[in-house]
């Protein structure tokens, strides 16, 4: 039995569509995460005791600062997202970049972003 190049066009679809809904809700997220940062505190510190703004101004740039790595984070798991799906439309999707061989359905579905087999990923750290 020979071992398969690449994954069918049925198997591409179902990731094609794990990677949608992914990226949706992703894509949703880092929204979310980008109105956090822009807006500003809307309890209206203005009037309370100078103590309390001096508190609240750093936990509101605690808090914006928290959402600027979050929002960093999300963006580069939406392009992960997106390289994922033009390599589903080269068809190329699901081959491990460094042992050429296919990545194991599970860990697509666990990881739609992998580029790396896990024998190719436990490799890295020796």
């Amino acid at each position: 039995m020979t071992e398969s190049l690449r994954y069918s066009d049925a198997d591409l679809a179902e990731f094609k569509q794990l990677i949608l809904a992914k990226l949706e809700s992703a894509t949703e997220e880092y929204q979310y995460l980008k109105n956090q940062i822009a807006f500003e505190n809307e309890n209206g510190t203005d009037d309370t005791a100078s103590a309390y703004v001096a508190i609240d101004d750093g936990s509101a740039s605690q808090q914006k600062e928290n959402a600027g790595q979050l929002a960093a984070r999300q963006q580069k798991f939406i392009i992960n997202l997106q390289n994922a799906l033009v390599r589903i439309e080269n068809k190329t999707y699901g081959i491990c970049r460094v042992t050429g061989k296919l990545i194991h359905k599970d860990r697509l579905k666990a990881v739609p972003h992998t580029t790396q087999s896990m024998d190719a990923k436990r490799n890295q750290y020796k």
